[in-house]
């Protein structure tokens, strides 16, 4: 039964380049193969639950601007989480997307303790396997909500209360618990208050080893239970804490291997959250490549005047290209996929605006993915990269990195051979102008 908040809208069909109809896809046809595989299972899009349908419009100068339907004032909290559901499952059917994402308290009210706010949980993960088993829906990952409450404002795993630790272990067994129950595809931790303001409060190393800690009973936990997902840690830079220990792929690696995880975890690799900590969506998605650590992405873009994350829908074609560049090299999605981490402009008040995000966004989306395919296919970028390295493949030069050779014995080639290397070119106006004949 609708619950008529969309109104009278059908499921949004695709339509093709020349249609100027705001609600069909032109780029996105889930059914076209592209490089011999459907793009659905190419782009694996998922709808997240928090942007869409739990934050209300506000900022720090202004109230709630959207003033949803669940969101009233005095209403019964559990009433609302089911009527939540409800919209949102409608919302997933219209856009015809695969996946969707949730944090626990996403989708159902904390409790007075948190054996009543687990309960709530499961209640509504039994909403959604009757929806899931419906619509055929499936879950990209669920995560637990480690930031919000006031007992996490010095951090979860990192708290110098032990209390708090041991409390937020118990919400993510449960949280695990319900994503397993879901079959999702895989468990995701945002450490959003995992960091310090000041060091004259602070005792980093301690901390540092209480995350570690955490992370290894995650995944023991994941083994313990059966759960075949993968275990992912989102990367993000200052805000909420000043100083994160998750600020970007290349820290993340570094604590993994410090705690020996590195084998058992992988990043989900959000696009602000690259902004935000200096780098380039494509750069934090090839590290992640190179250190054998890709999983997932949240997609979004921020606004570039801006000095924070503001989780504006994806709509920069030449960017997307550019990072599923860098996706398809790595050879693409395993268990991860494209999370829509994105909300509305809080003047965006309408129901069919949170469609037309969506729309517009994937369109967006496959546009960048089929501009990759075609970079990949025409061979140029590689054919150039490939050239510029080759010099490394001469069985003396392979030697250099195999440990087969000594300072010493560089030193007398250099000196025997009379060695003047010359610079080459690094053409970057020209590959520049390659990626555009594409997009």
């Amino acid at each position: 039964m609708s619950t008529g908040f969309f109104g009278d809208l059908a499921p949004i069909p695709y339509a093709g380049p020349d249609s100027t109809d705001p609600l069909t896809y032109r780029h996105y046809d889930k059914d076209e193969m592209v490089l011999g595989k459907r793009m659905e299972d190419h782009l694996r899009f998922a709808v997240c639950y928090w942007h869409n349908f739990c934050w209300p419009g506000t900022d720090p100068f202004g109230g709630d601007t959207f003033q949803r339907i669940w969101m009233a004032a005095g209403g019964d909290p559990m009433a609302q989480a089911r009527l939540k559901a409800d919209v949102a499952f409608e919302m997933f059917t219209l856009l015809g997307m695969p996946f969707f994402t949730f944090h626990d308290r996403d989708i159902a009210p904390e409790g007075a303790t948190l054996a009543e706010s687990n309960a709530n949980v499961n209640a509504i993960a039994d909403v959604f396997e009757r929806k899931m088993d419906e619509t055929g829906l499936r879950l990209l990952w669920g995560t637990a909500n480690l930031f919000s409450n006031r007992r996490y404002m010095a951090g979860a795993a990192t708290n110098p209360d032990p209390d708090v630790f041991v409390y937020a272990a118990a919400q993510v067994k449960n949280a695990i618990d319900v994503t397993h129950r879901l079959n999702g595809a895989n468990y995701v931790l945002w450490g959003g208050r995992e960091g310090y303001e000041t060091l004259l409060n602070t005792d980093l190393s301690r901390e540092l080893d209480q995350l570690g800690r955490f992370l290894s009973m995650v995944v023991e936990y994941k083994h313990k239970i059966g759960f075949d997902g993968t275990i992912l840690i989102e990367p993000k830079p200052q805000e909420p804490t000043k100083h994160q220990y998750d600020y970007d792929v290349a820290t993340v690696y570094g604590f993994l291997r410090r705690y020996g995880l590195e084998d058992q975890v992988k990043v989900n690799i959000e696009q602000g959250h690259a902004v935000l900590a200096g780098h380039s969506f494509e750069h934090e998605l090839g590290l992640a490549a190179a250190l054998g650590i890709f999983g997932s992405i949240d997609i979004n873009r921020n606004d570039y005047q801006s000095g924070w994350d503001t989780d504006q829908f994806a709509m920069n074609v030449p960017e997307m290209a550019l990072a599923f560049y860098e996706i398809l090299k790595a050879g693409g999605f395993t268990t991860g996929g494209t999370n829509y981490d994105a909300k509305l402009r809080r003047q965006s008040i309408d129901p069919v605006d949170l469609i037309q995000a969506h729309v517009g966004s994937a369109d967006a989306i496959a546009r960048g993915l089929k501009a990759a395919v075609a970079m990949l296919e025409n061979g140029r970028l590689k054919a150039f990269v490939d050239d510029r390295y080759a010099g490394w493949n001469t069985p003396e030069n392979a030697a250099i990195l195999t440990g087969d050779s000594t300072l010493e014995a560089l030193s007398e080639r250099v000196h025997g051979r009379n060695l003047e290397p010359q610079p080459k070119s690094g053409r970057q106006e020209y590959l520049e102008s390659l990626v555009n004949l594409h997009v």
